[in-house]
Formats: C-alpha cells, sequence, structure tokens
C-alpha cells in the first residue's frame, strides 16, 4: 500500500488515500471473513447469520442442513433426519440421486448457458423426450415453477385473442379459491391469502375466483364468453393438500370442453410421480389443454419448469413474444431429461402409490384428540393438528425435528407429508413410529 502510494505522488490525495485504505481493510475484512467460515458453524451462527445478512420473508424450521442423500438430511452438527418435505416435492428423486448428479456435471464441464439466440445440441434432445413422454405438441421452457404459471396466463390470453376471439385485452382466467403458484404480482393477484397478497396491491386485472371443488359455480363462471381459461391443482398443495371429490377434474374437463375455455392444469408440485400417478390428473385419465411442470422436473438439483400443450395454442406466441435468457439452457435439459428418466426407469409413480397406502394406514391410527384428519394421494399427505394451549403444529413439528423426522406446517394447523419417492416400506413404517410417538408425547 505504500508504494502504490509512493508511486502516485502528488496524485495521492488525503481522500484517495483514506479510500484506498478503506479498500485495504474492505478487502481484510473479507478475507478475515473467508477464512472464519472455513470452519465449521454451529446451527445457532448459522441461524444468526441469516437473521442478520438476509431478508427476513422466511420462517424456517430451526434446523441447519448440511447434507443430502436419498431421503436423509444431516444438519451441521452430523444429525441425521428423515425429510418428509422434499423441497416441497422438488426432490422427489431423493436428494443428489447419482444419475441426476451425473448428467448435471457432465454437461456443466461441457456447454451450460447459450442463451436462445442460438441453437443448442441438448434442447431438442429434451424437447423430443418431453413431449413424447407427456403427450403434447409443443413444450415452452422456463425456469421456475412461478415462471411457469406465468407463461401459462400468457398463452391463454393470446390464444383467447386469437383463436377464441375474444375482445382485444378482456380476457378472464378463472382460478380456484386456495390457490398457491407463486408470488409474483400475477400469481399473488389470484391468491386468497392475505400473507401473499396483503400490501402489494394493485393486482392483475382479468383474474376471477370461484371455491375449489364447487362445479355450480365453476359452470356458471365458464358461461361468461370472455373467459379464455381455469386454472387450478388437481390437489391443493400450499393450501394443506385438499383432494377435491372424485370425478372433480373429469367434470372440470367436460365444462371446459362445452364452454371453450382452457384447462390449465398446475402439477408443479402434484406432477411427477408425487401422488402415485405421472401427473395427478392421470387418477381421472383427463387431458388438460395446458399443464405446467416444474419442481421435481430437475431432481431439485436447478432450476427447471415448463409448459405443455398443443399447437393450437403454443403457436400463438410467435418470436419475440415471451422468452427466458436461461429458460431451455443444455444444463437444464440434461438435468430434466436424466430427472424424467429415473422417476420412469425406478417407477417412482408405483412406489409413490403404494407407499402413499401404507403410511396414511399408519397415520389413521393417530389419536383423534391430536390429529382430527388425515387426507392424501401417493405421497403428497397431511395431518391437521388440532390446536390448544399446549401445542400446536409448529410444536409438533419441533418435537418431531427432535425425533429425527423433518415436516414443516402449512395454514396454522396443517403438516405436510411428503418424503422423497425413493423411500421404502421399513422406512415408511419407522417414519410412522416416530410420528406416532412425537404425536403421543402430546
Amino acid at each position: 500500500m505504500k508504494c502504490m502510494l509512493t508511486h502516485l505522488g502528488r496524485w495521492a490525495t488525503p481522500t484517495l488515500s483514506r479510500a484506498l485504505h478503506s479498500g485495504a481493510r474492505s478487502s481484510s475484512s473479507v478475507a478475515s471473513r473467508a477464512k472464519r467460515d472455513e470452519r465449521q458453524l454451529t446451527s445457532e451462527q448459522i441461524y444468526s447469520r441469516e437473521e442478520q445478512h438476509g431478508a427476513h420473508n422466511y420462517h424456517p424450521l430451526p434446523v441447519a442442513l448440511q447434507k443430502g442423500e436419498g431421503i436423509y438430511v444431516w444438519d451441521v452438527e452430523g444429525r441425521r433426519y428423515f425429510d418428509f418435505l422434499s423441497a416441497y416435492s422438488a426432490v422427489n428423486q431423493g436428494h443428489c440421486h447419482p444419475k441426476i448428479i451425473s448428467a448435471l456435471n457432465a454437461q456443466a464441464s461441457r456447454l451450460t448457458l447459450t442463451s436462445r439466440a442460438f441453437y443448442n445440441d441438448v434442447l431438442g434432445d429434451y424437447e423430443e423426450y418431453v413431449t413424447t413422454l407427456f403427450g403434447y405438441d409443443k413444450v415452452l421452457p422456463m425456469n421456475t415453477g412461478v415462471e411457469g404459471g406465468e407463461t401459462a396466463c400468457k398463452l391463454a390470453r393470446k390464444w383467447a385473442y386469437s383463436v377464441k376471439g375474444v375482445p382485444r385485452y378482456e380476457a378472464k382466467i378463472i382460478f380456484a379459491e386456495g390457490n398457491f403458484w407463486g408470488r409474483t404480482m400475477a400469481a399473488i393477484s389470484s391468491s386468497t391469502d392475505p400473507s401473499s397478497y396483503d400490501g402489494f396491491g394493485p393486482f392483475m386485472p382479468g383474474f376471477e375466483l370461484v371455491p375449489y371443488n364447487d362445479i355450480p359455480a365453476l359452470e356458471k363462471a365458464l358461461q361468461d364468453p370472455k373467459v379464455a381459461a381455469f386454472m387450478v391443482e388437481p390437489i391443493q398443495g400450499e393450501a394443506g393438500v385438499v383432494v377435491p371429490d372424485e370425478g372433480y377434474l373429469t367434470t372440470v374437463r367436460e365444462l371446459c370442453t362445452k364452454h371453450n375455455v382452457l384447462f390449465i392444469a398446475d402439477e408443479v408440485q402434484t406432477g411427477l410421480a408425487r401422488t402415485g400417478r405421472r401427473l395427478a390428473v392421470d387418477h381421472e385419465a383427463v387431458r388438460p389443454d395446458l399443464v405446467v411442470l416444474g419442481k421435481a422436473l430437475s431432481g431439485g438439483v436447478y432450476p427447471v419448469s415448463a409448459v405443455l400443450c398443443d399447437d393450437e395454442v403454443m403457436l400463438t406466441i410467435k418470436p419475440g413474444e415471451h422468452g427466458s435468457t436461461y429458460g431451455g439452457n443444455p444444463l437444464a435439459c440434461r438435468v430434466a431429461i436424466a430427472s424424467l428418466q429415473v422417476m420412469e426407469e425406478e417407477k417412482l409413480a408405483e412406489n409413490a402409490e403404494k407407499m402413499g397406502q401404507i403410511l396414511r394406514a399408519e397415520l389413521n391410527k393417530l389419536p383423534k384428540e391430536v390429529v382430527t384428519m388425515v387426507r392424501g394421494r401417493g405421497l403428497l399427505n397431511a395431518i391437521v393438528i388440532k390446536e390448544t394451549k399446549d401445542y400446536d403444529a409448529w410444536r409438533v413439528c419441533l418435537r418431531l425435528r427432535d425425533n429425527g423426522l423433518l415436516a414443516k406446517p402449512t395454514h396454522g394447523d396443517i403438516i405436510r407429508l411428503a418424503p422423497p419417492l425413493i423411500i421404502k416400506e421399513d422406512e415408511v413404517r419407522e417414519c410412522a413410529e416416530i410420528i406416532q410417538r412425537t404425536i403421543l408425547s402430546f
């Protein structure tokens, strides 16, 4: 530093000198922090660091994870836990699945991103694979689940104007109350949850709501000729794993066809084998006009989402009208192919169906004075906790953590239970025993 100041001579003003010394101190501080971070931080130190430097837009369960493999995760103190959240169903294939990680590493060392300004040698391979697997003409690749939902809404509006003949900028999209597809301005504009929308208005026009699982209300809404689409989760995940009546999706399909309205299935959380079928709509053998995928499309290692539909809808969007710098990048495509191959080769849907039946049978043995309801399909399940002055869902999850199982409350009194789909019967029964022991301790 002295040599630098000497070399600068008369240009090294007091202000510049202070700036240089300040920069040196700053660099030293960064180096010091880096050296400190080389040693293992405790869980409490990790909580404190995030609290100090991060936005306070999440309220995590107090556990600091460092490693994941299969159905297990380990914290920084080396304690092992069963993961019963699966990153909100993003790691259906299990943590760090070797085939997916291998695909990630191989492609990362070759080519990661080209943007869509150019062709690359992987995107077409992925497009052919995913459209053939799900039986649609086209796919539009994006990155996150909420981007998939935004894409579906844009496609629906464009289709309404160019195909259905809705007057320009008057198209409506209907959503089910209790929906959750993200926290962008469009997503919260369709939300009925104040924690998502309160304080963020004004909201997106052209969005309307009907009660979930209410066919008469939906039929009335669809009679409006300006309705472009009905977007719905086959099972409402964030709302607490709310399963509709048998035949609901079949009737949704019939009504959308009758009124020339697009049926958009939000399968970001329910899709890709989670509920015991490749897609949750497959339980009723219905074919939506658009399917939104995300989360487990990458096996939890990289953000990948997609919208599937046929040419009549997809080709309404022309070059320059929608896109993403990262959407369809080679790394994402290679990872998505591997993730889907794992789903198929390891028969994850079949395993989810079987293991889910076992899990719900065990959960239904829980004392009704604490657990008032068990619901779900496949390995997307939830228990409803009767809140008292002595316990609630949060405290149950804290004690589950202490007993070696990680889950998270939603909407106050509901605990979602969604392990990776590779879980085996003996592991399901061991986890059910942990849950039972925890509930009985209250």
